[in-house]
């Protein structure tokens, strides 16, 4: 059995193409594993709190915590249970302000934690930082208004979505990311539409990304009816 948490980022409740992306990406995962389990987190709608002083002295503190300090990392620890627990990361994003939404910076920096996400070794030299989780898979389901924020297009350096969450992915326990984004979504052209049509195309068959596909053809089809 699959186990799958989904998240969606946007701060738009009706109108989201993420979230109406993870909606229909789950949807096809259940039509061929009916009994893969879903958890399910909406971070746009209830963001997790920002990291404060405490939670810093918290996670850093030697030996056993205070319950002040336990409960400074409380929400974080749910959160990475939540990680821990799930063999694929659906994620849904829009692209704000060519990066992440704060929503989303809050959730990857309580999850993101010394002695939970990943370990700090000086004798490791200069790249002290390993990852403690893995065997995942972070499928990045996004939108941008926009368009050529692709590596190697017109207005790549200006993408800082895509290259933080695969720079974070690692901490997440991914060792495999796949993402499929929509773009022009303010342009409300053949662009836009083509975005969503041509999405499937770079998708690996092999599982999980052929669900990827499928779903993404899915998601064509329901914008051409």
């Amino acid at each position: 059995m699959t186990t799958i948490l989904k998240i969606n980022a946007s701060a738009r409740v009706v109108r989201s193409l993420t979230r109406d992306m993870t909606s229909l990406f789950v949807s096809e995962w259940h039509a061929r594993e009916s009994s893969a389990e879903v958890r399910c987190r909406d971070v746009g709608v209830n963001p997790p709190n920002p990291v404060s002083e405490d939670w810093i002295g918290a996670a850093f503190a030697a030996g056993d915590r205070t319950p002040a300090q336990s409960a400074a990392l409380r929400e974080s620890d749910e959160l990475i249970d939540e990680i821990e627990w799930a063999d694929v990361i659906v994620l849904g994003t829009p692209m704000y302000n060519y990066g992440v939404p704060a929503q989303l910076k809050a959730w990857i920096d309580q999850i993101v934690r010394i002695g939970r996400t990943f370990s700090f070794d000086l004798d490791r030299g200069d790249t002290p930082i390993e990852p403690i989780l893995s065997g995942k898979t972070l499928v990045l389901l996004s939108s941008s208004g926009e368009g050529g924020l692709a590596m190697g297009e017109a207005n790549a350096a200006r993408n800082h979505l895509q290259p933080h969450l695969r720079t974070i992915a690692p901490y997440l326990g991914a060792q495999r990311v796949h993402d499929i984004g929509i773009e022009y979504q303010e342009f409300k052209d053949p662009r836009h539409e083509k975005s969503i049509h041509d999405a499937h195309h770079d998708t690996p068959n092999s599982c999980p990304f052929e669900l990827a596909a499928a779903f993404a053809s899915q998601w064509t089809n329901s914008k051409n009816t």
